[in-house]
């Protein structure tokens, strides 16, 4: 399934959203594709959104500590017509990074195509399609829940398939 040297890495993907920002961790190692953890890491609706943002901050940064990964992997923005949900995953995707960056850890980006196309071979399938793959990819007895958790793997696997490839990853500091 994959080939890589050396003893394999930690990859953390993220799901960004300021309600919930759904979250995976897979091990890669040599042609190995390991499951890890998933979850959410979620915010009240009534809460201001700079005490959202720093919920989804915190949050991230304990998922660093605990699980150590050396790459974070965060979908890039898709952008349709709703400005303003636009701009509130902007600002979750910026305290993602941020905390990765803050960590010393490497962040890559994936586009919703890039990730459906590295986990199903096709750019437009279905979320259930994706999920369907991530599933079996993992070996898991059910699809992950919720889908944001579900996402977070995705954009997991499809960094330990797109890193092999030589794919681009900003460093830390």
């Amino acid at each position: 399934m994959l080939a890589t040297g050396g003893k394999g890495q930690t990859i953390l993907g993220i799901d960004p959203g300021t309600a919930t920002m759904g979250w995976g961790v897979v091990r890669q190692e040599g042609s190995r594709l390991r499951y890890v953890q998933h979850g959410a890491i979620t915010t009240p609706a009534d809460w201001e959104m700079p005490r959202r943002l720093g919920r989804l901050f915190d949050g991230v940064t304990e998922l660093v500590r605990g699980y150590r990964p050396e790459t974070v992997a965060v979908e890039e923005l898709f952008f349709n017509t709703n400005v303003t949900t636009a701009i509130t995953v902007g600002q979750a995707r910026g305290v993602a990074m941020l905390a990765a960056y803050k960590a010393g850890i490497g962040v890559a980006e994936y586009t919703p195509l890039q990730v459906k196309q590295a986990i199903t071979s096709y750019g437009r399938a279905e979320k259930r399609q994706v999920q369907e793959m991530v599933r079996a990819l993992l070996n898991l007895r059910e699809i992950p829940r919720p889908d944001d958790a579900a996402d977070g793997l995705a954009i997991a696997i499809c960094h330990a398939f797109t890193s092999r490839m030589g794919g681009k990853v900003g460093v830390g500091k």
